[in-house]
């Protein structure tokens, strides 16, 4: 499990360290850990660090200061060091005479190092880069690594409102900030430096492909197929069978449980999952522990007379695609329900639900949206945000838009619909099932060298599920 913390959190923890430990301590343990990361950087893409060229974006403050005595750190282990000082008025005072005294040399512009150090804002900063900051990271073509946070960058938020910097790697200090999972394509890959910290409950956490694999539904000698879980899928219609195929089929790969399907498209499921139990109408359609519903299911009378006869029940509802548009104008039929209930909107069918846009605090757009109808939301995204009424946060990065792609959300339902069939909380079964999407996305679309080998539709990725399963599985067994 990754835990997230707001900069305030990370502030008030630094607290009695500053008050305990000498001065510049702290400021010293994080540059230690950037120039750590920055020296890796700089033997994975050059050979080495020793006369190799490093310049340092300095801005005020103390985010400034990391940056200043970082480049210090590096001139002394021999590389060429150069720091452009945004605000020289402002620079932070030992941070810059560490770094003089080094041979760090001041300089108008960055040239042509290997590698930038971004230290131009850190936690406290808001909005987009200044007009001087963003011309000067504009015409930079050197891989950048961010201190802290890039800059322009919202660090609670991740939202970018205009210039800010595109880092490859991010030194994270003492916590992972929200933006690091929200804001993914800015920050790079995230790592993390110990600067003593002790912080106890996170923002929002987000869960490894470990945590998903260690709970992931496996048969035991005790199971049967009944105790494993069996989802009913409500998909699919005349126009559009594929989202039953889809659906159902996710369902079918996800667990070994049962899967039962109503709908028009009963022949076409059955002939291409025998294993599935079809019926034409809810009556007929038998037990099952949990429901997914929506999926190219319609708008209309009937679809909404089924999606009441659903909801009516004491089962857990997964609530998808055309099951959100006809709740946009029912939401009471959720909001008086008791047993678990998960709606899954992407940004638009979020809007038709609550009448707005989630907006850039899209973390807090979700937990109000759960708090007020008493649900779990699942906002689909490059960033994926799922709130339970209860207001936990777990928060998933897709590391890539490979599932962007027609029926892939009717693949993620399905295989929603069976892990909360299986038993699993919704919220861990919510995370695990976008894990697994993703992961299955990724599996389909990348080559064995990580560079995206072709575009996919949603059959690829439903037919690479049962290899993310073991992927993910791989690591817990």
């Amino acid at each position: 499990m990754r835990s997230y913390y707001t900069p305030d959190q990370v502030r008030e923890a630094e607290r009695p360290l500053l008050e305990s430990l000498p001065a510049g301590v702290l400021m010293r343990r994080a540059a230690h850990g950037l120039a750590t990361v920055v020296a890796a950087e700089l033997h994975h893409r050059t050979g080495g660090v020793f006369g190799r060229e490093v310049c340092v974006l300095v801005g005020s403050g103390d985010n400034g200061g990391d940056g200043l005595w970082a480049g210090a750190l590096l001139r002394r282990r021999g590389a060429a060091v150069t720091a452009v000082l945004l605000n020289p008025e402002r620079a932070h005072p030992d941070g810059l005479a560490a770094f003089r005294r080094a041979g760090g040399r001041v300089v108008a512009s960055p040239g042509a190092p290997d590698v930038v150090i971004d230290a131009i804002v850190g936690i406290s900063g808001q909005g987009a880069l200044r007009p001087d900051a963003a011309a000067l990271v504009a015409a930079i073509r050197a891989p950048i690594v961010a201190a802290d946070i890039p800059s322009g960058v919202d660090p609670v938020t991740g939202a970018v409102v205009g210039a800010a910097v595109r880092a490859q790697v991010t030194v994270a200090f003492g916590a992972r900030k929200p933006a690091h999972v929200l804001a993914v394509p800015y920050c790079g890959r995230v790592e993390l430096v110990d600067i003593g910290l002790s912080i106890e409950a996170p923002f929002f956490e987000s869960l490894s492909p470990f945590d998903v694999g260690s709970v992931w539904p496996m048969p035991t000698a005790e199971d049967d197929k009944y105790s494993q879980g069996v989802v009913g899928v409500l998909a699919g219609s005349d126009r559009y069978p594929g989202a039953a195929l889809l659906c159902t089929g996710a369902a079918v790969a996800a667990t070994s449980g049962m899967v039962r399907y109503v709908g028009s498209a009963a022949t076409e499921v059955v002939r291409r999952y025998p294993e599935v139990v079809a019926a034409r109408d809810l009556d007929a359609a038998g037990r099952v522990q949990a429901w997914v519903i929506g999926p190219g299911f319609g708008t209309g009378e009937e679809s909404r007379a089924r999606l009441m006869d659903v909801l009516g029940s004491d089962l857990p509802v997964v609530v998808d695609a055309d099951a959100l548009t006809i709740l946009a104008s029912s939401p009471d039929s959720v909001r008086e329900r008791t047993a678990p209930t998960l709606l899954t909107p992407h940004a638009g069918e979020f809007e038709r639900l609550t009448g707005s846009a989630p907006g850039p605090d899209r973390v807090q757009s979700v937990r109000t949206l759960a708090s007020e109808w008493g649900v779990a939301v699942l906002l689909k995204g490059r960033a994926t945000v799922i709130a339970d009424r209860d207001g936990r946060v777990l928060v998933s990065d897709a590391g890539g838009s490979a599932a962007s792609t027609a029926g892939s959300g009717d693949v993620l339902s399905g295989l929603l619909g069976a892990l909360v069939a299986s038993g699993l909380d919704l919220l861990t079964a919510t995370a695990c099932g976008t894990r697994v999407h993703s992961l299955a996305a990724a599996t389909a679309a990348y080559g064995s060298g990580g560079e995206l080998a072709a575009p996919i539709s949603a059959g690829p990725l439903l037919a690479a599920v049962p290899e993310a399963i073991r992927i993910v599985r791989s690591g817990a067994v």
